[in-house]
């Protein structure tokens, strides 16, 4: 398992020393952010000099540093010899980012709009007059960074912690670019820092900068895709002001010990960091130029890395390439310093491109499918030898399904309520065209769910078909079932009607439980409530669950599974796609519930077999084919483990589903993830593990009374109002079915 610091990803704050380099290595190894600086992000770091003397001498360094010339000179040759040595030599500078952190970003990012309006003025006949649009052009481009990363990981709403302003010198005030081309003190700017909004203080000090990004003219080495000597001496003078503003700084809340410099010109960018404790700065000598360069040369971190293109030639970003992604990274970093670890880590996102990926894959099939759809037609063979090709024609498959249109109005012939009309509202994506969100004529105003199953008489070439046989015909008598039980839940899907499409035309039918040749006439229909988004859609969209969301949701399911279980049902097939959260449209704004639907594969005989899934099944189904009294107790904590951001490996066989498993279940994997979420879902994991495979039913009652009070702080309330609901459902089945109501 992944180590987790306060809830933030050991795996999204390690350094370099992880993966490959983009360049050589430079002093010893160490993580971009270890343990000891999140730590700090709530306290102040314990390293740095805390004594009146110490500050003094800090303030007064601060004040005698300012020939930055002099800076360079006696730096630059260490720069060149360390910048230009053998990437092999351990005594080369080395990037902040290693390729493994840079394309996780990359994955977490998938998705996100970064949306640059004010284009970098970078070709070639762009004058020195587009100066004042550089500058809107990175102030926009850090902007559009800061807000895209602050939305992702940290808060969706809200207003954003962080500003812009531009610092003339070391010491300086902090204008706003506007006001700055205003007075005329653009050619004055080094560059633009992100500032973070603390406190009520109107006035903007230096150790309010969060990150320090520099504009030059050009900041490549001779040509090469290197920093020049000069703009690292650059962005080294100003990060060791930096550090030191930050060591003066009332401001306790916030990690000292490095901060990031950005470097840009027109078209390119890099990143330094500057890292290292000042307390070990020799603030006695009478020369600070000499102290502060012994100090970066021999106890301080710096780190170069390579240059690469952030603007393309019409001045657009290059979102997704690796200069802006390190520029991407080393924000994230900075703003982590500040704020301390994200809602969302850069792992729990990047882990949903397999779901992104397997979405796309649906989509284009369906896409394909859509193009290859041809009208409906009797299909007719001579003789009894059929070739294989002609049972699998892609047309054949499409003619069985119904595709139905946003606004398109079916008629239900109901046996119990007579003819229902239905108005399609929209399609949810899934493997089939089956499952729509539509509204009755009669009640305009409640959503519902419609599934649409195969054409009776062409369930036998499809598997596909046969799918859609358990999704209506099969789960219409589940449901059925439950209700002739009294089983009644909100947490579980209600059979609104069900029955056979009426087609408009005429129809020659020759019985009334046959069917015509119309491609719609018999086709089942099944309208349930309520309707909700499911898991998966969920998770692909928001990320992984919070604690509260995470325990009701199994508190949820498992009041769905006991009611079920009273009517001697299991569902068979727990799985992100088929369990959905219901907002309540009528209560309270946050008020929400999670609902198992897809009842088809639903066991209720010995002989029924469950749905197989490689990553949801328990693992009695997948070895005998069958479920066991836990089983769907198993599959739901699988569940929990995916909506707390465990990784779900894709499985290819039954045996390699098998020694997942096996490996998870003995190194407590699974426990492990659930801990960070919730110890009372680890304690309900534990106890699934001891239930496994054996004749043993889930104690609902006990789990159900921790649950509530997890949940709504009430330990019977939930149990009560179900058990009530079972009970009266139980006595108007005995007044209405006589004997037979005894016999349930």
């Amino acid at each position: 398992m992944v180590e987790s610091i306060n809830g933030f990803s050991r795996s999204d704050l390690e350094g370099s020393a992880s993966g490959q380099s983009l360049d050589g290595s430079f002093r010893k190894s160490s993580s971009v952010i270890s343990a000891r600086s999140v730590s700090s992000i709530t306290a102040s770091s314990k390293s740095l000099p805390t004594s009146r003397r110490v500050l003094k001498a800090l303030k007064d360094y601060g004040k005698k540093l300012v020939n930055l010339e002099l800076f360079k000179q006696s730096l630059e040759d260490w720069i060149l010899e360390n910048f230009h040595a053998d990437s092999g030599n351990d005594q080369s500078l080395r990037s902040p980012f290693s390729i493994d952190e840079l394309r996780k970003l990359d994955l977490a990012l998938e998705g996100v709009l970064f949306q640059q309006l004010c284009r970098m003025p970078c070709l070639p006949y762009a004058s020195d007059d587009a100066k004042e649009d550089k500058y809107f052009a990175i102030e926009d481009f850090l902007h559009t960074i800061v807000n895209g990363l602050w939305r992702t990981f940290w808060r969706k709403s809200g207003p954003l912690p962080f500003f812009l302003s531009c610092p003339c010198h070391p010491g300086s005030k902090f204008y706003a670019v506007q006001k700055a081309i205003s007075r005329g003190r653009l050619e004055e700017l080094c560059g633009l820092a992100l500032m973070s909004k603390t406190g009520s203080d109107p006035q903007v000090h230096w150790g309010q900068v969060v990150e320090l990004a520099l504009f030059r003219s050009d900041i490549l080495s001779d040509n090469e895709l290197k920093l020049s000597a000069s703009c690292i001496s650059d962005a080294l003078f100003y990060g060791l002001h930096i550090l030191i503003a930050r060591s003066l700084s009332k401001l306790k809340t916030i990690s000292h010990d490095s901060v990031f410099i950005l470097v840009f010109d027109s078209k390119f960018g890099g990143v330094v960091k500057l890292g290292g404790d000042l307390s070990t700065l020799e603030v006695k000598s009478t020369n600070p130029y000499q102290s502060v360069i012994e100090w970066i040369k021999c106890h301080a971190e710096v780190r170069v890395s390579t240059v690469d293109r952030v603007w393309n030639k019409l001045g657009n970003a290059n979102w997704g390439d690796l200069g802006t992604l390190q520029v991407l990274l080393a924000t994230f970093y900075s703003i982590v310093r500040w704020n301390g670890p994200p809602r969302k880590s850069i792992a729990s996102l990047a882990s949903d491109h397999i779901r992104r990926l397997q979405k796309r894959r649906i989509e284009c099939c369906l896409s394909e499918n859509e193009n290859a759809l041809v009208p409906f037609q009797q299909m007719e063979h001579q003789g009894e030898n059929i070739e294989l090709n002609q049972i699998d024609d892609p047309s054949r498959k499409q003619a069985s399904r119904l595709k139905l249109r946003q606004g398109e109005i079916l008629m239900l012939d109901d046996q119990q309520q007579g003819h229902k009309c239905f108005q399609i509202r929209d399609s949810l994506i899934g493997e089939n065209y089956f499952l729509y969100n539509a509204v009755s004529l009669d009640c305009p105003t409640e959503l519902l769910t419609l599934y649409i199953g195969a054409h009776p008489r062409r369930l036998e070439p499809s598997w596909e078909d046969m799918s859609l046989w358990y999704q209506v015909q099969r789960q219409t008598k589940v449901l059925n079932i439950l209700k002739q039980h009294g089983v009644a839940s909100k947490y579980l899907p209600e059979i609104v009607a069900s029955g056979r499409i009426l087609h408009s035309g005429p129809c020659n039918k020759q019985s009334p439980g046959g069917c015509c040749d119309h491609p719609w006439c018999g086709t089942p229909i099944l309208v349930t409530s309520p309707v909700g988004k499911q898991l998966s859609f969920i998770v692909a969209q928001d990320g992984s669950f919070s604690s509260e969301e995470a325990v009701r949701c199994c508190r949820d399911c498992l009041l769905a599974l006991q009611n079920a279980a009273m009517a001697g049902v299991q569902h068979g097939d727990i799985c992100p796609e088929n369990i959905i959260c219901v907002v309540d449209s009528q209560g309270p704004r946050n008020r929400f519930w999670y609902v198992p639907i897809s009842w088809g594969r639903a066991v209720i005989e010995d002989r029924d077999s469950p749905g197989i899934n490689l990553q949801f099944s328990s693992s009695h189904a997948l070895q005998h084919g069958k479920l066991c009294p836990s089983s769907d107790a198993e599959s739901l904590i699988y569940l929990l483990f995916f909506l707390s951001g465990g990784t779900m490996q894709q499985q290819d066989s039954i045996e390699s589903a098998l020694q997942w498993r096996e490996r998870s279940w003995a190194k407590r994997l699974i426990q492990q993830q659930l801990s960070e979420v919730s110890a009372l879902l680890k304690a309900f994991a534990d106890y699934v593990d001891s239930l496994c495979g054996t004749p043993y039913p889930v104690d609902y009652d006990i789990w159900l009374k921790r649950l509530n009070r997890a949940v709504d702080g009430s330990a019977d309330r939930g149990k009560m109002v179900e058990e009530l609901s079972y009970t009266l459902r139980l006595k108007d089945v005995a007044e209405s079915s006589g004997a037979a109501g005894g016999g349930i």
